[in-house]
């Protein structure tokens, strides 16, 4: 409040603090967690900007863009929410719609062993041949680097249109590089590094590019991320930087 005072006058400083407890009234009234309330209180001026941002935004301008702007800013705050969420709806309600949530949620968190077991448990009797829960499955097998039973999960995808997404694309070329299926494994990843939406396909054909020695190829898609890098902003570039590091990863 000193700082605030040093450098506004007052008049804008009590315009500030009812435009605070404007945002906490907000916060409580649609049900925010609490926490919101000390980010709006005690980061002055960031937390309140922040909740502007993540909440107030999404909410009036219902936008796609301002919707993952808002997702982006609340798992930035707290990347365990829709982990807890999913899992509270498969103890209330155990559908498969809702394991599939939560299997989705641990694989976010990096929680392999458990999503693989969620998708696997949730594809049972007419959801057998679910292409959702089969390729969430075939994404958890690749991270634990059970590349033949990918491939196995995946190919019972190749009779249906899922199996030709820009998701599927990329998960086949992923896992028969794994089982060590070097053209069919290109194959498949030129044409997701074309298709997948964001930078992980192009970073994913680098990367297997360079494991076999065909460094200059690689050097040229690090080269176009470059590029496609500098009109980024925000948490978009950060995710790129991401791939780009594997892209550009020796080994």
């Amino acid at each position: 409040m000193g700082s605030l005072l040093s450098i506004f006058p007052l008049w804008m400083v009590g315009l500030w603090l009812l435009a605070c407890i404007g945002l906490c009234v907000h916060a409580v009234r649609t049900g925010r967690e609490m926490f919101w309330l000390w980010i709006i209180l005690v980061f002055q001026p960031i937390g309140a900007l922040v909740y502007v941002v993540a909440i107030l935004l999404p909410e009036q301008l219902r936008g796609a863009g301002a919707q993952r702007l808002g997702a982006a800013a609340r798992e930035a705050l707290d990347p365990g929410r829709e982990y807890r969420e999913a899992r509270q709806a498969v103890e209330e309600t155990p559908t498969v719609r809702n394991q599939s949530r939560l299997a989705h949620a641990a694989a976010a968190l990096g929680r392999f062993d458990e999503a693989e077991r969620l998708y696997a448990e949730a594809a049972h009797g007419i959801h057998a041949d679910d292409p959702a829960l089969l390729l969430g499955r075939a994404n958890a097998l690749l991270e634990l680097g059970r590349g033949d039973e990918a491939v196995a999960t995946l190919e019972r995808l190749t009779a249906e249109p899922e199996g030709h997404t820009p998701a599927a694309t990329l998960a086949f070329g992923r896992a028969y590089d794994a089982v060590g299926r070097a053209a069919e494994a290109e194959t498949f990843l030129r044409d997701a590094a074309e298709r997948v939406p964001g930078f992980e396909g192009m970073a994913r054909l680098a990367a297997f590019l360079r494991r076999h020695g065909r460094r200059a190829e690689a050097q040229e898609i690090v080269a176009d991320i470059d590029r496609r890098m500098t009109k980024l902003r925000g948490p978009f570039r950060k995710e790129a930087h991401h791939w780009r590091e594997l892209a550009a990863r020796d080994g």
